[in-house]
């Protein structure tokens, strides 16, 4: 080594060890999570799709990054409280949301919200789509969708409708069956699939446009009767059960997602690990058949792919809760 070199080499000789320290403090930070247990929000009462889905995948991300996945239900105003909650909660990969659709209409069906979905939370991954399902107490004189609206055509709203919350995905559902079905029906809100279920059972409403995971052990017990899905395609969970747009009503098409999201700042690298193990975990087939056996299509996509669906669907509902005239404080 020359003079030059050497001169040169001990007057970089300190950048080069600042650098070498930043490094190490990136990598050290990197694997500094997830440094405790992980709370996984579920803006619903326990029992319903959202919980379900958030113990399955919850269990399975608790193995991949070695941590405890603790499943914390936060329900309440049409799951925004839950969503708010996470929104404003330190933004270091600890407090996870499993959200969902409903979370796109309560953009347009609240006049305030204390957060901006799009802004002050991250997208993950979704990990499923499951179609709703028209279900109908059996006490109900109605085999099919045009009998019903036969009924509820007769007899203006006396036949009602349960939902998980005003301005979740199965009040605007009912609210569009209304409006395609040309009836009047009464819409009566509950926290969560849960208690809704209950009420369904015993008669205290008379049918529901709930996701197919909570009703489909009742309605393989015939204590549900199914009517149609909502989506536009069959659900393989119950394959001999028509679409709405098969029964008679075109064109409707409208389901729910689940997925994961983060508070807005949440590093990039936690927000990709994340997603990255979702999207392992939902493409192993015994955990794609376990969705599946409870009537929801897998998915596990990317976090730009989850933005893209968020912006997507809360401009569809948008248009129908201007149709639909949903408000609320």
């Amino acid at each position: 080594m020359t003079f030059l070199d050497f001169n040169l080499a001990r007057r970089l000789q300190p950048v080069l060890t600042a650098l070498a320290l930043i490094g190490f403090g990136f990598s050290a930070h990197a694997q500094s999570w997830p440094s405790k247990p992980i709370s996984l929000v579920v803006p619903f009462p326990s029992g319903g799709t959202t919980d379900v889905l958030a113990r399955a995948v919850g269990q399975e991300l608790a193995v991949a990054l070695g941590q405890p996945v603790v499943v914390e239900s936060k329900p309440g105003a049409g799951s925004t409280l839950g969503a708010d909650y996470v929104a404003k909660a330190k933004p270091d990969g600890h407090v996870l949301l499993m959200g969902a659709v409903h979370h796109t209409i309560a953009t347009s069906v609240y006049k305030k919200l204390p957060y901006d979905f799009q802004k002050d939370l991250s997208p993950i991954s979704i990990v499923a789509m499951v179609p709703n399902v028209l279900v109908i107490n059996p006490a109900i004189n109605a085999k099919n969708v045009s009998e019903l609206v036969a009924l509820a055509k007769a007899q203006p709203g006396k036949y009602s409708f349960g939902s998980n919350g005003n301005g979740t995905a199965q009040h605007l559902i009912g609210a569009q069956f209304e409006s395609m079905g040309g009836v009047e029906l009464l819409h009566v809100p509950y926290k969560g699939s849960g208690p809704l279920t209950t009420d369904l059972l015993g008669g205290q409403i008379q049918m529901s446009f709930d996701t197919i995971t909570p009703v489909l052990p009742h309605i393989k017990a015939g204590k549900l009767r199914a009517l149609a899905v909502t989506t536009g395609k069959r659900s393989s969970a119950l394959p001999d059960v028509p679409t709405l747009d098969e029964a008679g009503l075109k064109g409707f098409d409208l389901g729910t997602w689940f997925g994961l999201l983060a508070p807005a700042g949440t590093p990039n690298h936690v927000i990709d690990r994340i997603s990255s193990e979702v999207t392992r975990i939902v493409a192993r087939p015994d955990f794609r058949k376990k969705l599946e056996d409870i009537g929801a299509n897998p998915v596990g996509n990317t976090p730009a792919q989850m933005a893209r669906q968020i912006k997507e669907d809360t401009e569809r509902f948008a248009k129908l809760v201007r149709e639909a005239k949903v408000t609320l404080e």
